[in-house]
């Protein structure tokens, strides 16, 4: 397998350190942090095969099983996957970056290899290690099921510390050039539609049927 780089995110350094705490906390209060969940969930088969690709501290995995899915989520960060137990004891983590991803690995893991949907939101395309989109998508791609879609979410403007700015039709140029089409451009979870501080992304394979 390539070397795999160090991601925009591991760069931030103690300026990204605050996050998993914070959706810990909200977690804890009872607070509404399954925005992107909902929208997964209606975009899938019941009881689907689901990747959430970085992961995080958790949160949509653990919102997406509690609807009935199997979901293997995969998380590079330790401190997130360290946070992710203490949330959501037994959730159970992969320690992989998205690049390491591949059906051997996730085989290795006992884990499905292909998937109904692959999640990748919270700016997780933003905070990629530069130069990797291409190689993150076509990895991605790689693990769909037949009709399976990638749903990704970042932010356009004011991202996290350490993001890259990623304008839309960069990343349409890079989701097609890895054997991806865009099946569906909003600017929310709620699908509202296009704007210029939030994209979401609904992506299949280029070569599949409409």
């Amino acid at each position: 397998m390539s070397e795999v780089p160090p991601t925009r995110w591991a760069l931030a350094g103690p300026a990204s350190h605050g996050y998993g705490s914070r959706f810990a906390d909200l977690v804890a209060r009872g607070e509404d942090v399954d925005g992107e969940a909902r929208l997964a969930d209606a975009l899938s088969p019941r009881g689907a095969r689901i990747l959430d690709a970085g992961a995080g501290m958790g949160r949509v995995t653990a919102a997406l099983r509690a609807r009935g899915h199997d979901v293997t989520g995969v998380e590079p960060d330790t401190a997130l996957v360290e946070q992710s137990e203490r949330t959501y004891p037994g959730i159970g983590l992969l320690p992989l970056d998205i690049l390491e991803t591949t059906p051997e690995a996730l085989e290795a893991h006992g884990r499905p290899t292909a998937y109904d949907l692959v999640v990748a939101v919270g700016n997780v395309f933003i905070l990629l290690a530069e130069g990797t989109e291409r190689r993150a998508l076509a990895t991605l791609r790689d693990l769909l099921a037949p009709g399976g879609r990638i749903l990704v979410g970042f932010h356009l403007a004011a991202g996290p510390a350490g993001s890259r700015a990623y304008a839309p039709e960069e990343f349409r140029s890079d989701v097609e050039v890895s054997g991806l089409r865009v099946d569906l451009l909003a600017g929310s979870y709620e699908l509202h539609p296009p704007n210029a501080e939030y994209a979401v992304w609904l992506l299949s394979r280029g070569d599949a049927a409409i």
